[in-house]
């Protein structure tokens, strides 16, 4: 029986573990402000243009009413999208089919009910690109902690 126990325990772990490989996420002791700037900054600080903000909290807001939903998902939530040209191509010569990564996208949220807490998260790249873009995303969220 210890061993079934073991086994499940085993198996639920790995299946967590899977679940999330795509994404990588950090709860920062900071508010959701302070880690927009600081994100903000580390993109515009080497030299990269964002694109696009998506208001990701307002719209869920906005339109829950619409579809008879009461359960707030988020305080505060945006995402922010950026590009770097150079990065970009580079990443499309090794395989055109990477265009699903562009533009480089990481999130910043509040949760209802967490005081003094932020989440920055972005998607994990795989192969190739993953080597090319991993880096430069993982530098940009770790500033927000600072």
């Amino acid at each position: 029986m210890h061993r079934f126990v073991a086994l499940l325990c085993l198996g639920l772990f790995i299946a967590t573990a899977h679940a999330e490989e795509w994404m990588v996420r950090k709860k920062l002791a900071t508010n959701f402000d302070d880690a927009k700037e600081a994100v903000v900054m580390a993109i515009e600080n080497r030299g990269l243009v964002i694109n696009y903000t998506s208001h990701i909290a307002d719209m869920l807001a906005r339109t829950g009413a619409d579809i008879g939903a009461t359960r707030q998902v988020f305080e505060k939530a945006e995402i922010i999208e950026f590009c770097s040209a150079k990065l970009s191509r580079k990443m499309m010569e090794l395989d055109p089919h990477n265009i699903v990564l562009c533009p480089f996208a990481i999130s910043i949220y509040t949760l209802p009910g967490e005081k003094n807490a932020t989440w920055v998260a972005y998607r994990l790249p795989k192969g190739e690109a993953a080597k090319l873009v991993e880096p430069l995303l993982r530098e940009i969220s770790a500033e927000a902690g600072q």
